[in-house]
């Protein structure tokens, strides 16, 4: 059963209504913004009262551009905050440029004074800069997991979709932010005003925090085979300590013969293949998403030796490690 989340005090008819902050850091996620402020319109409209209102701002109070290039007006700079207010940080890409120290500052402050305080899409990275999620259990988009874990190893990072965690919320990105503020309005104003939103929004399938953020093994490589799918599941577990072949093989009721055969017939290639290729997807997110040396993105994507893991990644991606994070300055890129 998941954890309600704290609405104001109050009675559903005399209940005032909430403010929601929404602070839009640079290059944040445009769905992921629109996703939570429609569906606080929506249960206004189909509330026929002002449950909630709300006020956009940025870190200056200037215009500020999203992900996709449009720019919007907001109502105002960091403002101070009341224990009843809901603040909701959006990030995108490049949020390591986007968390700058005043916006660290004014979340270190504000958040004394006990308010819910959420972090959307990438913006799991700046509440935990800021060590707001120290101790605590989070999420954030399933590509930068990898690249967060390493930096921030006192948060007990999950797969869902949202996180609730005392005051503090994060959500994977994308439609996730629906999923968190049809739960919210569920909390404050029962579920049939929720599933009214749903509905609206034409969201035929509400997830909680118990839902994962990716799709299932099977449905990823289009392929339904028990065995199969439990492999490659043990091998996304353990990227660092690589499994050999035999083992996984015996881990399934296999012969190490009949695994390799189940991988060629399914996905093309060998066991030992498609596990080069999860090490070395994990790979690549460390060097363009973390100022990680490219020695540790070796040993945390299996590799003992660095020559080894050279060789092996500019074999599948064409270039070196050392070219690809020149190439790519973006981190954290969603």
């Amino acid at each position: 059963m998941s954890t309600p989340i704290r609405a104001v005090q109050g009675t559903s008819d005399n209940m005032k209504s909430q403010r929601f902050v929404f602070v839009l850091l640079e290059n944040f996620s445009l769905l992921s913004f629109a996703g939570a402020l429609d569906s606080l319109r929506i249960a206004n409209m189909m509330g026929g009262r002002e449950l909630y209102r709300w006020i956009v701002t940025s870190e200056d109070g200037s215009p500020i551009a999203a992900s996709s290039g449009t720019v919007f007006q907001v109502d105002g700079d960091l403002p101070e905050l009341s224990r009843d207010d809901l603040v909701f940080l959006v990030g995108g890409i490049n949020i390591q440029d986007a968390t700058t120290k005043r916006v660290l500052n004014w979340l270190r402050r504000e958040s004394r004074k006990g308010p819910l305080i959420a972090g959307l899409c990438t913006a799991a990275y700046t509440l935990a800069k800021a060590g707001l999620l120290d101790g605590k259990r989070a999420t954030l988009h399933w590509q930068n997991q990898d690249s967060f874990s390493e930096e921030f190893p006192e948060v007990d990072l999950t797969k869902s979709v949202f996180i609730v965690d005392g005051t503090r919320i994060t959500t994977a990105g994308g439609t996730s932010s629906i999923d968190l503020m049809l739960k919210l309005i569920a909390d404050a104003h029962g579920e049939d005003l929720a599933n009214s939103v749903a509905d609206q929004l034409i969201y035929a399938s509400i997830r909680t925090d118990q839902d994962t953020q990716r799709l299932s093994v099977p449905t990823r490589i289009g392929v339904r085979h028990p065995k199969l799918s439990k492999v490659i599941q043990i091998m996304e577990q353990n990227i660092e300590e690589p499994i050999s072949p035999s083992v996984l093989a015996k881990d399934v009721g296999m012969s190490t013969r009949q695994l390799e055969r189940l991988f060629r017939r399914y996905l093309n290639r060998s066991p030992k293949r498609y596990y080069m290729e999860l090490r070395l997807q994990k790979a690549r997110n460390l060097l363009m998403q973390t100022d990680m040396s490219v020695i540790n993105v070796a040993l945390a994507s299996g590799f003992a030796s660095p020559s080894h893991f050279s060789k092996c990644y500019r074999a599948h991606y064409n270039t070196t490690p050392y070219r690809e994070r020149g190439a790519h300055g973006s981190r954290l890129s969603v």
